[in-house]
């Protein structure tokens, strides 16, 4: 996978570049947004400092996301949760703190990846706390009771369990779940995690981050486990 590291610092991007190295990446760098709309376009990622000298990031992070689905992930100077949410509304699929570690932006690199190939490794099982999520029998349990969901519903909620910990926004959710109509029934997500807040009992198992989207709440660990040749429809809405 090729990086594109967009960061006008010499010293913070042969940091960046050594950690994505180490974890067999192939990584190009730039320093200048005017350089980053130019050569984006061979990249397969991006790590884009948002505090460069000749142009706003933000409006660097806007303008790829205009045109290109390649995932990025914004480096913030400061811990804003302010800039974070600008971030995400300009297409960002993440923003972190530049100053985190290695192994966390690595991490990172690979939550956003997954998302981005749609789970190409096929649905799992997901089990958070009490909660577990059967993606190929399509089936939610909470405390080893079945939850009587929609498809749609069900959709909603393994996508959020899918990215604990991850904001995904509501132009996102859409678009995966509701496809070419999502600008026409854009408030039916507020339906949608009204129904399962209620199914599933407390409004915390979905979080609303205003102005952005929704995470999962209760964000234990994602913890994959077996799963069988078992497969089933969802209801329809």
């Amino acid at each position: 996978m090729e990086i594109l590291i967009v960061e006008p610092s010499e010293i913070v991007a042969e940091r960046l570049v050594g950690a994505a190295r180490r974890q067999g990446y192939t990584v190009s760098t730039v320093r200048r947004g005017q350089e980053a709309l130019r050569k984006y376009h061979g990249a397969d990622f991006i790590l884009l400092n948002l505090g460069l000298p000749d142009i706003d990031g933000l409006e660097v992070c806007r303008s790829i996301r205009a045109a290109s689905p390649t995932p990025i992930i914004c480096l913030s100077e400061q811990d804003s949760a302010v800039e974070r949410v600008l971030a995400l509304k300009s297409g960002a699929d993440d923003c972190v703190v530049q100053s985190c570690g290695e192994r966390e932006l690595m991490a990172r690199i690979e939550a956003v990846m997954r998302r981005a190939n749609g789970l190409a490794a096929g649905p799992q099982v997901i089990a958070l706390c009490t909660l577990r999520i059967d993606g190929p029998a399509r089936e939610v349990r909470l405390r080893d009771q079945v939850v009587d969901v929609t498809s749609k519903e069900f959709e909603l909620l393994y996508t959020l369990a899918a990215n604990p910990e991850t904001v995904v926004s509501r132009k996102e959710l859409m678009a995966k779940i509701w496809g070419d109509n999502w600008a026409q029934t854009s408030r039916t997500i507020d339906t949608h995690v009204s129904s399962l807040r209620a199914k599933l009992g407390s409004p915390t198992w979905i979080v609303t981050v205003r102005g952005v989207g929704y995470r999962i709440g209760l964000a234990y660990p994602r913890v994959p486990q077996p799963v069988g040749a078992r497969a089933g429809d969802g209801d329809e809405e």
